[in-house]
């Protein structure tokens, strides 16, 4: 046996085994640090009402006024937001 024919026949099984065995893997989501940055990315994003950026809900600093939860990008703005007595119109 050559080995030119060696090769051939090893890569042929090579794309063999990978046709055969490729789907099996796509059976279970991952778990562990790997997922959890996959579900970060899926993270809803809420808007900071100081500044108007937008922050993953599970990131955002959270604070209650009037009942109602406001999701924060810093402590900065927080602290403005409660200051804030409501004077604008």
């Amino acid at each position: 046996m050559s080995p030119l024919r060696i090769i051939i026949l090893a890569i042929l099984g090579y794309i063999l085994y990978r046709l055969l065995f490729a789907g099996k893997k796509k059976g279970k989501p991952p778990s562990g640090p790997a997922s959890d940055k996959q579900s970060a990315s899926r993270d809803v994003l809420v808007q900071d009402p100081v500044c108007q950026t937008y922050v993953p809900q599970k990131q955002a600093i959270r604070a209650v006024k009037d009942g109602k939860v406001h999701y924060f990008c810093s402590e900065e703005c927080c602290q403005t937001f409660l200051a804030d007595k409501g004077d604008k119109k």
